[in-house]
């Protein structure tokens, strides 16, 4: 239960999530319980002190996420925080449903919003500036007397102080003197600059003595750096979203700010040995929500760490540091190297050694294997997305002959299209394997799928270890050529085992063609991971 987790951290610097409130705000998200549940389960692992579940009483999935959360999750690091606002204008807090509401959930922290903007309290509450106060002093000194901890989000802080400091910061010190532990300077438009951010919350902290925090949206793109300002002035509490989701363009992302924190800053604001588990948790929040995980995102993405240019890739030869900023095992992530033209002799050596295979410093081979490279993306392949297709090059370049499992003696594939509308797809591959002239033909929902199952058909009984493979991803790509359907076509496809994912691929004048060299490499190098033996 929410009320029995125990942190090894002290209580002086706060990291407060709001992915399952604020980050569900975002465009395309929209969690069901279990989801909230999940996602719930992965921050409290990463080791956040606090994670807003949202406003009970609002709605019935907040309301229900409450009560299940309690029952079902063991709480290790977090604390459970309800989310709401201060009673109505003219009424009593504990007479006010909303607030009871807040009580009921059972979580120890309630966070209020509050206005802090003179306009928004006279246009959108339609009450008085002093009224506002007694609104906010009121809530907070009730829900202290029932034994919570309350935070209050200042919403639209900077902008009313912009508007009127003085009333903006009597909403802090009143919201502090009624007891709350935090109060979070909210920049709710998203609109500030970091010099700005921290001006103000340098001086709102010397004003007011108060306890403050900072929650920032991203319309500047400046989300975490307006965060980072606010440490560097006083702040010790910080919002965020898992990946930076949330309304508009989102809002501080939890784990550059968490990494900035601990690796930067030298704080410790995570358990020991959480960290580590950053670039897991973000990319498993990322499947819960069903959003791809960015590839570029700072620390987590997969190409926080990926090196390109020759040039960089000699200077990692030498020292990986010397191009990187932390190590990215720091954050549970790893260095790739990719292979493009732009590689050079270091890049490819480097690759080679990250796939296990030693180059043995031959120049020769090293320089083939460049120019090869360079040859074919002129073409249009793609090593960098296709890392089990630059292996098998490799290999061959290195063996001085293809791996091989099977040779192709021809392919084709029929699209009937039918009187009634419907379209029928069929394939026939013709192979030799192990000395065997294999004929297959299968239909499938396309002739690419066709083609995959037709390859399947003809080789499973002689290499059962393909049961095992999925074609998890396929993305076609029209390059640049004469005219339109003339075109040079790219196709990238990523294939599963179960135990890990590799990308192949390949290039031609037409996506049927192209589609099978990459189903091809895909299924080479299947068995070449399952440890097969070639058959040539």
């Amino acid at each position: 239960m929410t009320e029995t987790a125990t942190s090894e951290l002290d209580d002086s610097f706060h990291v407060f999530d709001t992915t399952l409130r604020d980050g569900a705000q975002r465009e395309g998200i929209n969690l069901t319980v279990a989801d909230k549940l999940a996602i719930a389960r992965h921050l409290d692992d990463f080791g956040v002190g606090f994670i807003e579940g949202g406003w009970p009483g609002a709605n019935p999935r907040d309301t229900e996420f409450f009560a299940r959360a309690q029952q079902e999750i063991d709480f290790r690091h977090a604390q459970l925080v309800a989310f709401g606002a201060t009673r109505r204008a003219g009424g009593k807090a504990a007479e006010d449903p909303q607030v009871k509401a807040l009580l009921d959930s059972g979580a120890p922290v309630i966070t209020l919003v509050a206005k802090s903007h003179d306009r928004h309290v006279e246009l959108a509450l339609r009450t008085t500036l002093d009224e506002n106060l007694e609104m906010i002093r009121d809530t907070v000194s009730h829900l202290r007397a029932q034994g919570r901890r309350v935070f209050v989000d200042c919403e639209h802080f900077f902008d009313g102080y912009r508007a009127n400091a003085a009333y903006a910061k009597s909403v802090v010190r009143t919201a502090a003197e009624a007891g709350a532990d935090v109060v979070i300077l909210c920049d709710t438009n998203g609109g500030m600059l970091p010099a700005q951010v921290h001006a103000v919350v340098s001086t709102v902290l010397a004003d007011t003595g108060a306890r403050l925090g900072i929650h920032a949206q991203d319309d500047t793109g400046c989300a975490v750096a307006n965060t980072l300002a606010a440490v560097d002035a006083g702040a010790t509490h910080v919002q965020c979203t898992a990946n930076g989701y949330g309304e508009r363009v989102g809002n501080a992302n939890l784990f550059p700010v968490v990494a900035a924190l601990e690796l930067k800053y030298g704080k410790k604001v995570l358990p020991e040995g959480r960290l580590r588990e950053m670039t897991r948790i973000s990319h498993a929040i990322a499947e819960v929500v069903n959003l791809t995980p960015s590839t570029h995102q700072p620390y987590v993405g997969v190409s926080a760490f990926a090196h390109k240019a020759g040039l960089h890739a000699s200077a990692i030869k030498v020292d990986p540091d010397l191009y990187q900023h932390i190590d990215p095992e720091l954050v549970g992530n790893t260095m790739r190297m990719l292979v493009s033209d732009m590689a050079g002799r270091a890049s490819v050596e480097l690759k080679g050694k990250e796939l296990g295979i030693d180059l043995g410093g031959d120049r020769e081979l090293v320089g083939r294997v460049v120019e090869r490279v360079k040859e074919r993306e002129l073409k249009g392949y793609t090593y960098e997305a296709a890392d089990a297709s630059f292996e098998l090059l490799l290999r061959e370049e290195v063996a001085g002959k293809p791996l091989r499992y099977f040779r192709t003696e021809s392919w084709r594939a029929i699209v009937e299209d039918r009187p009634d509308g419907t379209h029928a797809n069929e394939a026939t591959v013709k192979l030799w394997a192990k000395s065997e002239r294999i004929v297959a033909t299968a239909e499938g929902n396309g002739p690419v799928n066709a083609l995959d199952r037709a390859l399947r058909v003809a080789l499973e009984k002689i290499y059962p270890e393909l049961a095992a493979l999925d074609l998890v991803d396929y993305k076609v790509r029209i390059l640049e050529g004469v005219h339109g359907t003339q075109s040079t076509t790219r196709v990238l496809i990523s294939t599963s085992d179960g135990k890990g994912e590799w990308s192949t691929v390949g290039v031609a004048e037409n996506v049927i063609a192209a589609s099978w060299q990459a189903l091809e490499d895909a299924y080479t190098y299947g068995l070449l991971r399952a440890g097969v033996e070639p058959a040539e």
